[in-house]
């Protein structure tokens, strides 16, 4: 076992001794009556004291070890060496770190000043990794001291566990918040700089999509069009296919399952339609690729349509599959949580199964359904494999269903793809792309959770 890995299973091992040694102890402070909190809450109390400090020294040098080693290193250069412009800094860091790993690729041909930096760099990762280890296994047992010396009758260790557990799911919480907003910045920058390079009209409301540019002044290429219409349309049209297929299918599926079919009958099907939520998407895209666009090309040409190899109905069917399990199992959760007097009112009255479900359970799950097509739209908009293998990557202006069209996430990706230069407007336009979609999702999500808090229905 390497050296990094046995100082965390060292603080396993002491915060599972915390445990046994807190609750042990709680149990010979006194009878079970005289104690403020079970003993299982000294357990949890003491092992959190031995856990916590331990763990929080290890991941804190983790993250900031790689920095600390090279600045030393970079410290202990050369004044010539120091003085060379980032990028070649750089470089020269690289190859101490590739060195210093063992990487013997090229390693007779490299420099004295390498190979020196190199053994200073694994000296410095040993000392970092002893002075880790000590230190974290110096706090674990000191927090095992201090916990036991707070193990008494009249502690409370309950309050100071369960303090603990909110402020761990508190910042749980703000992990998510603060990727959220992460993310949302690192758009924002970058769409700013797009939006220097091409005005915002003739990016949203430009009629021609052609991203490619000349990287270098002195290249000859094109100066690029970033109306960003054709991609909205393309994503337009491929959503509402998968929809046209995916809402029907789903909801009567989920009416089926939830009101017709017997409980053996639905043990059997539900899974199984559930089995298609866990399909990669990449193998829905080679069973558009494969499959279902040469069928819709050969029925289309079999009519005398003009269908295309890649085209936006092969792309919109595929993807309306895969979309069915989301929509169907939220509607049946949906339809379930109506509750049962209604339909027992409905039948007792003289409905029919068939009334009853039109007349009152469809309108009292009506705002949990909307919502469902609303979320399912969105993961329709973001979808990209099954469209870069059916539809293609040709951005047209056209509302056919047999042509070849794309949408935003396939830009994105092909923007994104090889080396690119991250100053030039064709990179850029990713993450414009990138935040407009976000916009256009979150409006998606936010009108569902509308719908769902103005019409939903309460009951007793």
């Amino acid at each position: 076992m390497s050296a990094p890995a046995i100082t965390p299973v060292l603080l396993l091992l002491l915060l599972l001794t915390g445990f046994y040694l807190g609750r042990g102890r709680a149990r010979s402070a006194g009878q079970a009556a005289a104690l403020n909190s079970l003993p299982v809450h000294y357990g949890f109390y003491v092992a959190l004291w031995c856990g916590v400090p331990g763990f929080l020294i290890f991941i804190l040098w983790s993250v900031l070890e790689p920095e600390i080693v090279r600045a030393i290193v970079v410290a202990d250069l050369p004044a010539s060496a120091r003085a060379l412009p980032a990028d070649k800094l750089g470089l020269l860091i690289n190859d101490i770190r590739n060195i210093a790993r063992g990487d013997v690729i090229g390693a007779d041909n490299v420099s004295a000043l390498v190979k020196q930096a190199a053994a200073r760099y694994v000296a410095l990762r040993q000392i970092g990794l002893l002075g880790l280890g000590g230190a974290s296994i110096a706090a674990a047992l000191a927090g095992l001291a201090f916990g036991l010396r707070k193990v008494a009758p009249g502690f409370r260790a309950r309050n100071a566990v369960e303090k603990s557990l909110r402020i761990g799911l508190l910042l749980c919480s703000m992990v998510a918040i603060l990727t959220t907003v992460g993310i949302v910045l690192s758009l924002l920058f970058e769409t700013v700089r797009f939006l220097h390079k091409v005005p915002i009209p003739d990016f949203l409301f430009g009629l021609k999509w052609s991203p490619q540019t000349a990287i270098r002044a002195d290249q000859v290429g094109s100066s690029g069009a970033f109306g960003a219409v054709p991609v909205l349309v393309g994503t337009l049209l491929i959503t509402v296919i998968a929809m046209a297929i995916a809402v029907p299918v789903g909801l009567y599926s989920a009416i089926y399952l939830s009101e017709y079919a017997r409980p053996r009958t639905r043990a059997v099907i539900k899974p199984l339609m559930e089995i298609l939520a866990g399909i990669p998407t990449v193998i829905y895209g080679f069973f558009a690729a494969l499959t279902v666009a040469p069928l819709v090309r050969d029925l289309g040409r079999d009519v005398g349509l003009d269908v295309t190899s890649e085209s936006a109905l092969a792309a919109g069917l595929v993807m309306g599959v895969m979309i069915i399990p989301f929509v169907s199992s939220l509607s049946d959760d949906v339809i379930a949580a109506v509750p049962q007097s209604l339909r027992e009112g409905a039948l007792g009255l003289g409905a029919t199964r068939s009334e009853t479900m039109r007349r009152v359970l469809l309108p009292a799950a009506l705002p949990g359904i909307i919502g469902a097509v609303l979320l399912a739209i969105s993961r329709a908009i973001g979808e990209t494999m099954i469209v870069v293998m059916a539809a293609g990557l040709a951005a047209r202006l056209t509302l056919n269903p047999l042509d070849t069209v794309t949408t935003v996430t396939v830009q994105i990706v092909t923007l994104l793809t090889g080396d690119q230069a991250f100053d030039s407007a064709k990179t850029l336009a990713a993450f414009a792309l990138g935040l407009l979609l976000f916009l256009i999702t979150l409006a998606l999500n936010v009108v569902a959770l509308r719908v769902v808090q103005k019409y939903r229905e309460k009951y007793d």
